[in-house]
């Protein structure tokens, strides 16, 4: 037999979701819950779940879009953090790449004194998604900023074009030993150690000291914390391209206007100026409500057509 709450809200799943039970599914979402484990958790269907991650997601990227803008920054530090998509890029075909299968690479741009994630992009790790990343980031910003990226080669000219020279730009190269551990196993599991860095001032006047990229690549394990597609070694990766970008999105609107940062003690947004107060859960279930934006095209890997935030 049926119960008869679950099925009220599965019939409101078909029809509209009731605020209380979106804001449930949103927060279990924002804590690392998979799209399973939340509709067991909230008792509602998985369908449920999977028609409201989209609605959300939409809305966020149109609220991130619409509102870090004109940021104040001084140091903005920049990286990018690996993940798949349905499989891994060494286990696709010509057609699942296609439809979006493969590797997947979130480029992120931080202030590194208001902890706000100001530009994110989803594609592949080279210079054409380098160049539309670094572009939306200028796009961002409202004065000139020292920035810091690792080593890798395609910013240098992405950065070049963006900002003009414009900027003090630096790059971090670290430089790593073999893995730890005896076995192979162990080194298997075991993160390379870094055994030295190499500061590389690329243009402008950089400060040596602020030559960092110790905020980006700590938020990248924010990151893996909060979303469970991005939890390494589990079934729970993403299955979809377009679901994989809109649990990014919620995950961006939430981490700069919702969650108190605690070396700051407001939230990123609040610390940038772009918020008075912080937002709430209940504030994103709400977005949904306004008009989303349309329809993107599909994703072609081959092109690098990727989901990004504008």
């Amino acid at each position: 037999m049926l119960d008869s709450s679950r099925n009220s809200i599965y019939l409101y799943g078909m029809n509209k979701l009731p605020i209380e039970k979106k804001v449930q599914i949103i927060n279990l979402l924002v804590e690392g819950n998979s799209l399973r484990s939340t509709s067991r958790i909230a008792d509602v269907s998985f369908n449920t779940v999977l028609k409201l991650l989209p609605q959300v997601g939409r809305a966020c990227e149109k609220f991130h879009d619409e509102t870090v803008i004109t940021v104040k920054a001084k140091r903005i530090q920049a990286d990018e953090i690996w993940s798949f998509v349905y499989a891994k890029e060494k286990n696709t075909t010509t057609e699942m790449k296609e439809g979006g299968a493969g590797d997947a690479w979130t480029w992120t741009a931080i202030d590194a004194d208001s902890k706000l994630i100001v530009s994110w992009y989803v594609g592949n790790r080279d210079a054409e998604s380098a160049h539309h990343f670094m572009h939306d980031v200028a796009n961002r910003l409202a004065n000139k900023v020292q920035l810091t990226t690792d080593g890798h080669h395609a910013y240098l000219e992405a950065v070049d074009n963006a900002f003009h020279l414009d900027i003090d730009f630096a790059q971090l190269i670290k430089i790593y030993g073999s893995s730890e551990g005896e076995s192979s196993t162990e080194r298997k599991y075991s993160c390379a150690e870094c055994t030295g860095t190499k500061k590389h001032i690329i243009s402008g006047q950089p400060n040596p000291k602020f030559i960092s990229t110790s905020y980006v690549e700590r938020q990248n394990l924010t990151m893996r914390m909060h979303m469970r597609r991005f939890t390494r070694l589990t079934n729970a990766f993403s299955k979809k391209l377009e679901n994989h970008c809109h649990a990014l999105a919620l995950y961006f609107v939430y981490y700069n206007f919702c969650k108190i940062h605690k070396s700051i003690s407001v939230t990123p947004a609040m610390q940038a100026g772009l918020m008075k107060k912080p937002m709430t859960i209940n504030d994103i279930a709400l977005l949904c409500d306004y008009e989303a934006p349309k329809k993107r095209g599909s994703y072609k890997k081959t092109t690098n057509t990727a989901f990004d935030v504008k």
